[in-house]
């Protein structure tokens, strides 16, 4: 049984449409694909519109949070996507990426780049605009060659020259309002130092005090030293360890299916949730 637990769509930064995301999934030989789009859950619909027999979707989101100075993303799996409270602080965190985005071109353009507001917002499309559209720019613009290039202190890393902050959910907070929702927490890939500061352990303890239920191992950005860490520090404190793609379709280099979640992980999962259920699929258009 192979289980991504971790895709994004055209919903927010991803280039696959919900639709195309699902069908890609089956022909990849996943069994299980969460759809984990930032901040929203926009994408629910079409996707189960569209799911393939014997793939199986498990709704959710990555939620950003900041720490401590310090930006980190919250998967959540399973949660009711009404739930008012969570809902309100999904759409909080989602109207402030227009206004940031707007103000990462001005810095930009302040220091010689030719990008314009009308790129980015094509390239966006209908989903919520992040950083990676405008990386995407750069690189059309030919200033960098790839996405991940532009993750970088000359660029749009956190407190790089172009960076700007925007509205970001406290991660004890965002914890608690996704088990109101009946959902599931898992911090995402932890230990990715190259995109930045990463949330020291004594945090991430405090977090697993507060519930969270689980940390992201298995990354394109962990090293094979950085997931043994994560691994004795999951076992030390309770927590349950993921594998995901964090797949973007064709902005990033990662695919389908690059890595997976246990079974029995993905078992306990489901069977701590309660605010919504996987949906098999029973061959969509």
């Amino acid at each position: 049984m192979r289980i991504d637990l971790h895709a994004h769509s055209t919903a927010s930064d991803g280039t696959d449409t919900p639709a195309e995301l699902v069908r890609n999934a089956g022909a990849a030989g996943l069994d299980v694909v969460a759809l984990t789009d930032h901040d929203t859950t926009r994408g629910y619909a079409e996707a189960i519109a569209a799911l393939p027999e014997g793939l199986t979707l498990v709704t959710g989101a990555e939620l950003s949070c900041r720490i401590d100075g310090i930006s980190m993303h919250m998967l959540a799996y399973l949660f009711d996507p009404e739930e008012p409270a969570l809902l309100a602080e999904r759409e909080l965190v989602r109207d402030d990426r227009v206004p940031r985005a707007r103000a990462m071109v001005a810095r930009l353009q302040a220091a010689g780049v030719p990008v314009t507001w009308e790129q980015v917002a094509r390239i966006a499309g209908d989903g919520s605009v992040g950083r990676p559209h405008v990386a995407t720019a750069l690189v059309e613009l030919g200033v960098v060659a790839t996405v991940n290039d532009a993750f970088t202190p000359e660029w749009l890393a956190d407190g790089g020259r172009a960076y700007v902050p925007k509205h970001e959910t406290d991660p004890f907070e965002a914890i608690r309002l996704v088990k109101a929702a009946g959902g599931v927490t898992v911090f995402a890939h932890p230990g990715a130092s190259k995109r930045g500061r990463t949330v020291p352990e004594s945090a991430i303890a405090e977090m697993a005090a507060a519930g969270l239920d689980g940390i992201e191992v298995d990354h394109m950005d962990h090293d094979l030293e950085t997931r043994a860490r994560l691994r004795g520090l999951a076992k030390e404190l309770g927590l349950l360890t993921t594998g995901s793609s964090d797949y973007h379709g064709s902005r990033k280099t990662c695919v389908l299916g690059e890595y997976v979640t246990d079974p029995e992980v993905y078992g306990e999962i489901t069977r701590r949730a309660t605010g919504a259920f996987p949906v098999p699929g029973a061959g969509g258009a």
